[in-house]
């Protein structure tokens, strides 16, 4: 992932996101020097999950409703139990992802992320 400064990663999540699949992808977009903005359909905090127990409460960077897909250069899409199920049912989540595809922009969609 070298060579990602000055580019503006969205990683869209919401409440029941599999917390290790948004943390670690994040962590590792911001040591190659990648803007990393957590999107979520609320501001404030998310619910994320280790599995089926609840793990911590992480930080949204931005609300999903002040995002506007054409200031990003990639998607990250976390998977999670609930939280692709949840995505998909939010038009304008849905939207956001549009964007991407349209655009042919990269999406990396993690594990149950790509199939909800």
């Amino acid at each position: 992932m070298a060579g990602l400064s000055g580019r503006k990663v969205a990683v869209l999540a919401t409440d029941g996101v599999e917390q290790v699949e948004l943390t670690e992808p994040v962590k590792a977009l911001k040591e190659t020097s990648a803007e990393v903005v957590v999107i979520a359909p609320k501001g404030g905090e998310i619910q994320g999950m280790n599995h089926d127990k609840r793990g911590d409460k992480l930080k949204v960077d931005q609300e999903l409703a002040n995002a506007s897909p054409d200031g990003f250069d990639a998607l990250v899409l976390p998977g999670g139990v609930a939280n692709p199920d949840y995505l998909r049912t939010i038009p304008e989540a849905v939207a956001f992802v549009r964007h991407f595809v349209q655009a042919n922009k990269p999406i990396a969609a993690i594990v149950m992320a790509p199939g909800h």
